[in-house]
């Protein structure tokens, strides 16, 4: 179905898309404080300093069992929807766009790459690589696409990494584990080092990292395409451009969401529970309970995106979730900015806060971080037709100086 209704429903479809990637946002920066951006493992005195009481345990169980995984999943669902979107309104217009997003994505990797050296977790670059792999699927059938996208969800990829490296990290000098001795030394820079050491680690040793946890045994890489390419899939059958007569679809979504919740559930105590409290992952097992991570993620991931569809349906609920949109509108600047103001105050070279301020206190900040950029953002685009990063990132894409103001 082409995505060309009329232009009541497209300005709907837009909006419950920004609003829906607002919301995602909302959740990745609350994950990211409560972690305070280290973006990998840490040791065990950083979780021993920020979980000390009972709201904080909350707070961290909160995050680990909605949150983390889960609203990343969201917004790397929505970039597949996005470029489908692109590629569908430039080929209507009777272009090609596939050449102009690969460029898109070589600018994405900049802007992500300045971004990562503040936060080592940034996603921008890894979107940029993966976002090229999008371009030849935009022509391949949709059954094809629900194959690969089935396999790189349960796990082939990490799969097929294990068998070729028993689980050794692709870069075995920045460990993915807490008592690695990388990891306490990246958390001694962050805690200590300048400016300037942060930005050096972060360029190396941070990007070596997390190319071990996109693309080794953990495959957040290989789940990250396989969301691109379900987002894909739902754009072009034009499920946001008609999401309030798609109640089947909607309730089935749900409905998978809870039976894979369950199953993902007893997977995992099979699995780890097994494995007692000696947790390693240089074995099989170990492999197939990460896979199970992975189901339970994606389980939450369709029950959080089925109940606000429905809820965006009612007119009270949308009046309110709405007011993500301005939000999600300017995604790539709110998500580059949250994570400057966050390294600022927890690292070294800022207030220094890491490590220090517990779980109820970063998860508050995050709170209010979320609330001043979505103030931000309305007020911003009442003057403006672009954030200033997806201003920037438009015109150079264009090579051309896009009209800012409206």
């Amino acid at each position: 179905m082409s995505i060309t209704n009329s232009s009541k429903t497209a300005h709907q479809r837009i909006e419950i898309i920004d609003a829906l990637r607002g919301f995602s946002l909302a959740g990745i920066v609350i994950v990211h404080m409560v972690e305070n951006y280290i973006g990998g493992p840490a040791p065990q005195e950083f979780y021993e300093g920020v979980n000390q009481g009972l709201p904080d345990a909350i707070i961290s169980g909160f995050n680990g069992i909605f949150l983390s995984g889960k609203f990343f999943a969201l917004f790397s669902f929505l970039f597949g929807v996005s470029f489908f979107i692109q590629m569908n309104n430039a080929e209507a217009n009777g272009s090609y766009f596939g050449w102009r997003f690969a460029w898109k994505m070589v600018l994405l990797f900049g802007i992500g790459f300045v971004h990562s050296l503040f936060y080592a977790g940034d996603i921008l670059t890894v979107y940029a690589m993966l976002g090229l792999l999008l371009i030849p699927f935009f022509k391949i059938g949709n059954k094809t696409i629900l194959v690969v996208a089935g396999l790189l969800l349960l796990g082939v990829g990490r799969f097929i990494v294990f068998a070729l490296t028993q689980g050794v990290d692709f870069f075995s000098g920045v460990g993915m584990t807490p008592e690695h001795p990388h990891t306490l030394e990246y958390l001694n820079t962050l805690k200590s080092g300048t400016i300037g050491e942060v930005f050096s680690i972060n360029a190396t040793d941070g990007h070596l990292r997390k190319m071990n946890f996109q693309y080794g045994i953990f495959g957040r890489g290989y789940m990250t395409l396989a969301y691109f390419l379900i987002g894909m899939l739902v754009g072009r059958i034009g499920f946001f451009s008609d999401y309030q007569n798609r109640k089947k679809m909607v309730k089935r979504s749900w409905i998978t969401g809870l039976i894979l919740f369950l199953v993902s559930g007893g997977l995992l105590a099979l699995t780890f529970g097994q494995m007692g409290g000696n947790i390693t992952f240089d074995n099989w097992l170990a492999m197939i309970g990460l896979t199970a991570v992975d189901l339970s993620n994606i389980s939450i991931t369709l029950l959080i995106l089925s109940v606000f569809v429905i809820l965006y349906k009612k007119t009270k609920a949308q009046a309110w979730l709405s007011k993500f949109a301005p939000y999600g509108r300017m995604a790539l600047t709110n998500y580059v900015f949250q994570s400057i103001i966050g390294t600022t105050l927890l690292f070294g070279w800022g207030f220094g806060f890491i490590g220090q301020l517990r779980n109820i206190y970063t998860f508050a900040i995050a709170i209010g971080i979320i609330i001043v950029q979505m103030a931000l953002s309305k007020l911003w685009l009442k003057h403006f037709k672009y954030g200033p990063l997806e201003w920037l990132w438009r015109s150079l894409t264009f090579f051309k100086v896009m009209p800012l103001k409206k």
